[in-house]
């Protein structure tokens, strides 16, 4: 590295490097910025300022377009005028970002500000280094949110199936407020001078009738054959039309190793994320339009897929979605009060997954977990009416299906053999 900002970058890479206590895994790492090295503070303070010696010019140059907009308006034709104004916000916004790069570079020294989280990262794919990093985050991402969407609006509607948190079943209709508080917290609501109005309406779906839970309660969670096997039984007790989530895209490759083969000569098309070389549009796309298809996911499948009707009629979940203990992560978690912010958070993500099975009436399913350590508070993330069941793997294959052909049978359709 030559220039200053590679210079900081490659200090930042061996920082990152030295602080890893484990065996290299070859995925992405990342480190606190306290304590730095003597190499890494005084290539930040080189990176620092070489950027104060482009920030002057840039406000410089924005300074002299400016009044020349002013000087000579009258003269100016409006193609000409529309340039110069788009280069003036142009350079206004670079030497924005200009100067909030050196702020976060004076953290080293001076010490990250108490509404923020900063950390290192050395980015890979596939293995290989492709980026090293110093970012920065909002303790409480709120806290922007409501200062510069919320504050400035004459209103604002925020709604979703999923917004409260219950924190046990009994708890549906809330008396004492503590869902709607959670759901103000997390979104910036509580930040604001006037309480919000709340409105909470009843879903028109027959959950207790028209899904069934299940937590397998004998499978080695990292046994990752029989995981692979209970996956592939549950595909095939359904016919198809079945999701598979995973909360490590490592296993959900090793899952897709093993089934792909026996599913397709039942029939059964598997589709997956991270495998198959095609966005999560286009794989969602397939699968809705195929009742025997099977697709295999993430998050992105976890909370933005809508599969009306029989296309989707089976959920499986490889483990309790708990939240990646990251540095951001670690620090919300201490702010924002500590275990519980963690169970807030897996039951919000239950919940999104949840909500893919009933998308409109006449829809019906079942819902898998396969981690037997899913812990009973976090079962409130089901709606009322609900009864998760904790039972074999053998059993569970058998009362999926069972559940899966009586429903297709009272509802007139064919069920998948």
């Amino acid at each position: 590295p030559a220039p200053a900002a590679e210079t900081f970058f490659a200090r930042v890479r061996d920082h990152v490097l030295a602080r890893q206590s484990g065996p290299d895994t070859g995925y992405s790492l990342e480190a606190t910025v306290t304590e730095p090295a003597d190499a890494l503070r005084g290539a930040a303070m080189a990176f620092r300022a070489a950027l104060d010696r482009l920030s002057a010019p840039l406000q410089s140059l924005a300074r002299t377009l400016a009044a020349r907009l002013d000087d000579d308006l009258a003269e100016l034709e409006p193609d000409s005028r529309r340039r110069i104004e788009a280069a003036c916000r142009g350079l206004a916004r670079r030497a924005a970002e200009v100067d909030v790069w050196g702020a976060m570079l004076a953290a080293l020294d001076d010490g990250t500000p108490e509404a923020f989280v900063d950390w290192f990262s050395l980015h890979r794919a596939m293995g290989r280094e492709t980026d090293a990093g110093l970012h920065r985050h909002h303790l409480d991402p709120t806290v922007p949110f409501s200062e510069t969407v919320l504050s400035g609006a004459h209103g604002a509607l925020i709604t979703s199936a999923s917004l409260r948190d219950h924190t046990a079943p009994e708890d549906g209709d809330d008396p004492a407020g503590e869902s709607w508080l959670a759901a103000e917290v997390r979104t910036g609501a509580h930040h604001l001078a006037a309480p919000p109005r709340r409105v909470s309406v009843g879903s028109p779906f027959d959950y207790g009738r028209d899904t069934r839970i299940f937590i397998v309660n004998d499978l080695a969670r990292d046994n990752a054959d029989a995981v692979a096997a209970a996956v592939r039984e549950l595909f095939l007790a359904a016919g198809g039309g079945a999701i598979g989530l995973f909360t490590a895209i490592s296993r959900l490759r090793a899952v897709h190793r093993r089934i792909a083969a026996p599913l397709a000569a039942a029939g059964l098309p598997l589709l997956a994320q991270h495998v198959d070389a095609m966005d999560t549009g286009t794989l969602v796309d397939i699968f809705r339009a195929d009742i025997r298809a099977c697709l295999l996911g993430t998050d992105a499948v976890r909370d933005g897929v809508d599969v009306p009707g029989r296309s989707l009629r089976l959920i499986v979940f490889d483990r309790v979605p708990w939240p990646r203990p990251d540095i951001l992560h670690q620090a919300r978690k201490k702010a924002f009060g500590g275990a519980a912010f963690e169970d807030r958070i897996a039951r919000l993500r239950l919940r999104q997954a949840f909500g893919r099975l009933l998308r409109r009436a006449g829809d019906h399913g079942v819902f898998v977990m396969l981690d037997s350590r899913t812990p009973s508070r976090l079962l409130s993330a089901f709606p009322p009416g609900t009864t998760p069941e904790r039972l074999g793997v053998a059993a569970t294959i058998d009362a999926a299906r069972t559940f899966l052909r009586d429903l297709e049978s009272l509802a007139g359709t064919e069920s998948v053999p």
